[in-house]
């Protein structure tokens, strides 16, 4: 089966929309092959995918459209999508888009971005959605090839968009990270492990790879849960019962990428944050601490401790992931802002992008009218 048609396009019959999940396993030797060709961020693996997939717990609102591209028994493409129904609309989307942080296509080396076109199109043939929202692109995503292409169903780029916060830098130590810093978050550090320290045995580890970690994530939700409860906040992920982030957490650990960190008090965790490498960059998944210990703030020591792993073994970036919280803002060198590509896929969906783009320019003529500060004239 040739890949290429003569005008350099992938053929349709190459072309696979799979929407089973017993598909979907089985062609998960494929899939990670790719993955491996393509060196592959975590969420974009088989089994991150397949992991969200088989513990959704309202599978009827959800509907599997993974685009996939055959050259023979190789895969050489994978559009990972599905579409949710919320709010009274249907939503084309990236799988797993509330567990993943940078979404994209995976393409094997050297294939033709105007290829994903093609596949694009068939993806969106068949109709069955009001919306499409592509998100959470990075600046280098190959699915940016998309903006302003496609046939029926044409991706633009849309006003929203999320903001990654990193720790960029050349520190070949992690003490050389640390002195770097200014005085005060210096001294914060240091008082706190002291105070920390006057409690009881406080200790930093990585877990190792072939210890439990069963018992750090149920402690993990148990503490996102009290947090989340505080301030009137919930998430599936880390309800009781739920084996999502399990699943999450085995992919990485499968990957051989996870890297879990910890913060003990005699033996009691009061901070955790599932972290993975790849790419030369360390990136926090999730992060969490005992409420208990707030005052303490053993989350920010935590922060600092893998962070200064980070560049004593050699990484030279550490990636926050989405997400635009203060306490990320204010260990980042470098904010990088993710993108959104969104398109109708029905007259209903057409009318409600028309109404968000009308109220969205109205909000920002309105900003622009807004007085200055000190002005009280009411106009700008």
């Amino acid at each position: 089966m040739n890949l290429h048609a003569p005008n350099g396009l992938v053929r349709a019959e190459n072309i696979e929309v799979v929407t089973e999940a017993a598909r979907l396993a089985e062609i998960g030797p494929a899939w990670d092959a790719l993955w491996s060709r393509a060196d592959g961020l975590i969420f974009q693996s088989h089994a991150w995918i397949s992991g969200w997939w088989h513990n959704l717990s309202d599978l009827d609102l959800w509907e599997l459209r993974i685009g996939v591209v055959w050259n023979g028994d190789r895969l050489e493409a994978i559009m990972p999508l599905c579409v949710q129904k919320r709010r009274g609309l249907r939503f084309l989307e990236w799988a797993a888009n509330s567990y993943s942080d940078y979404e994209d296509v995976l393409v094997a080396p050297g294939y033709a971005p105007e290829a994903l076109h093609v596949l694009w199109d068939q993806l969106t043939a068949s109709g069955g959605f009001d919306i499409a929202l592509i998100n959470r692109l990075l600046p280098t995503a190959q699915m940016q090839a998309m903006s302003g292409r496609g046939g029926v169903v044409r991706l633009v780029p849309n006003h929203r968009s999320e903001i990654s916060h990193r720790v960029s830098g050349e520190w070949t130590t992690g003490n050389a990270w640390f002195e770097s810093q200014s005085k005060k978050p210096r001294q914060n550090y240091r008082r706190g492990k002291k105070s920390m320290a006057e409690l009881g045995d406080l200790r930093f580890r990585l877990l190792d790879a072939d210890e439990a970690v069963e018992p750090v994530l149920e402690r993990l939700s148990a503490l996102k849960r009290q947090w989340m409860d505080a301030r009137g906040h919930s998430s599936a992920l880390f309800e009781a019962g739920d084996k999502t982030l399990a699943a999450l957490v085995d992919a990485m650990a499968q990957a051989g990428v996870l890297r879990i960190f910890v913060l003990e008090l005699d033996g009691l965790i009061v901070a955790i944050s599932v972290n993975f490498v790849q790419h030369r960059s360390l990136m926090a998944f999730v992060t969490t601490y005992d409420p208990a210990f707030e005052r303490l703030s053993p989350g920010t020591l935590l922060m600092n401790d893998y962070i200064m792993w980070a560049f004593e073994n050699g990484y030279h970036v550490v990636d926050f992931l989405c997400g635009a919280e203060a306490f990320k803002s204010r260990f980042a060198t470098q904010a990088v802002r993710l993108s959104t590509l969104i398109a109708p896929g029905s007259l209903l969906g057409r009318g409600v992008l028309l109404g968000d783009m009308v109220r969205h320019r109205i909000a920002k003529w309105r900003a622009h009218r807004s007085p200055t500060k000190g002005d009280g004239s009411g106009t700008a």
